[in-house]
């Protein structure tokens, strides 16, 4: 095994940074370091911890301006975009906002003689494993919320963005929480594995891959410890016939195509309604050739490199079998590094797809979109549901009532209408089938990071 993990960035192959390792010895320190300070965190107030958090989030906003190139380095986003400052923000701060509410004791209705209630107490070390697509937005969904409800969390980002978790450790030293409270690691998956394995941590929040899903899973029998999983997603959109056209071309254009498909919730599919298809087909495509493929430095970019040369690899693949099958291309844009083994990748709209094809069926994860028409909403909803995952499906309607029924048949964990580029911190974050299990945001995000304990008090 290499003693180092290297960022190869996507913008011109160069060596980005490189780190080691953390040693066995070391990380058996990080454990018992989080469990000493976790018993004293766990009896500080929750408004006190809501309010060191905050300093957290602080100090690293403050960051911004050096995380944003950082960003564009390590995994591709164009600068124009300036980084995730506002989804972060938005979130922690509403996570603090509800702490006190959501983590206070239940109190059954009261019977005479007996004080009852349910306590929520933290699950005290938490491990959260963030990948490098959102590397801020996501590791945040698990790591403030996990400090607010009085746990210790210990962070282990993706390889690929490994200054996003110095970046965290910075902003909390910065804070001046606990020593230890919080810790960015760099670990091997040998060393990832054991330390699930070990029962030394009492909760894992992964966003990744199915297959690392179901490592993770094999590495936890036995611990008893919790999961929460976000893993793979090819999330649908359906356009109904009383659709307003322009507004749902536009929208689906940028959740097809933003962060170069390599979004969780990013559109991969689309089914639309055969009244409106040829007018939404030609704006969509229309749309789509204006964007700008480049250099993510150049603020004239609009979408810059996949992260790495194996993922577009990936998505050629899929649209040559595609295209092998009878679908059919419409954007064709030429970019000079867009070629096999290279990052670069163009964004390409397919019609004449069907469901035999693996555009249409495995997760893309880059800048590809399939358009399907059906017929009316039974089929839509059939061809959404037909699919290993659930993680996001989208309706476009003016009919909000119409968007909830056929909501309401979508095997799915959040139906929007008429949006699908937004994580409302205020909604829960959770899939269904193999896009994995457990909870983020909101107060269910809070009752995945604490246990409950009862209190049965009889008074004599």
């Amino acid at each position: 095994m290499a003693d180092t993990v290297k960022i190869i960035s996507p913008i011109d192959g160069s060596l980005y940074a490189e780190r080691p390792f953390i040693t066995d010895s070391a990380l058996e320190g990080v454990v018992s370091r989080a469990r000493a300070v976790q018993a004293e965190w766990a009896h500080v107030p929750v408004e006190d911890r809501a309010r060191q958090a905050l300093a957290f989030l602080d100090a690293l906003l403050a960051m911004n301006d050096e995380m944003v190139p950082e960003l564009a380095w390590q995994m591709g986003r164009p600068v124009r975009y300036g980084g995730e400052k506002g989804g972060v923000d938005e979130r922690v701060r509403f996570m603090a906002s509800i702490a006190e509410e959501a983590l206070a004791p239940y109190v059954p209705k009261p019977i005479e003689g007996f004080r009852r209630a349910v306590k929520r107490e933290p699950l005290g070390v938490v491990l959260v494993i963030a990948p490098w697509n959102y590397p801020y937005l996501t590791a945040v969904n698990s790591i403030f919320p996990g400090l607010i409800a009085g746990n210790a969390v210990i962070l282990k980002h993706a390889a690929q963005t490994l200054l996003v978790g110095e970046r965290f450790q910075q902003a909390f030293d910065r804070a001046g929480l606990p020593k230890g409270l919080f810790q960015n690691v760099v670990l091997s998956h040998e060393q990832t594995e054991l330390l699930i394995g070990s029962g030394k941590v009492d909760h894992i929040s992964f966003t990744g891959s199915v297959a690392g899903g179901r490592a993770i899973e094999r590495a936890a029998a036995g611990t008893f410890a919790s999961i929460g999983l976000e893993l793979g997603g090819k999330d649908p959109a359906y356009v109904c016939d009383d659709v307003k056209i322009e507004h749902a071309i536009e929208n689906l254009v940028d959740g097809s195509f933003f962060n170069s498909g390599q979004s969780c919730c990013g559109i991969e599919r689309i089914y639309v309604h055969e009244k409106v298809y040829a007018p939404f087909v030609e704006g969509f495509v229309d749309l789509t050739k204006k964007y700008v493929v480049g250099d993510p430095l150049d603020p004239e970019t609009t979408i810059g490199p996949m992260a790495r040369g194996s993922f577009a690899d990936n998505v050629r693949g899929q649209i040559g079998e595609a295209l092998r099958k009878g679908a059919k291309k419409h954007v064709g844009m030429k970019h000079d590094k867009d070629r096999d083994g290279s990052p670069y990748l163009t964004p390409e709209v397919l019609t004449e797809v069907n469901h035999q094809m693996a555009v249409m069926r495995e997760e893309s994860f880059g800048p590809v979109v399939g358009i399907m028409k059906v017929k009316d909403d039974n089929e839509a909803v059939q061809l959404m549901n037909d699919s290993p995952y659930g993680l996001t499906a989208s309706v476009w309607t003016t009919d909000l009532d119409r968007a909830e029924t056929i909501g309401d048949r979508i095997e799915t964990g959040t139906v929007f209408a008429n949006r699908c580029d937004y994580l409302d911190p205020a909604l829960v974050w959770t899939g269904v089938k193999d896009t994995g299990r457990g909870a983020a945001l909101s107060k269910f995000g809070y009752d995945a990071l604490n246990r409950p304990k009862s209190y049965h008090l009889r008074e004599i």
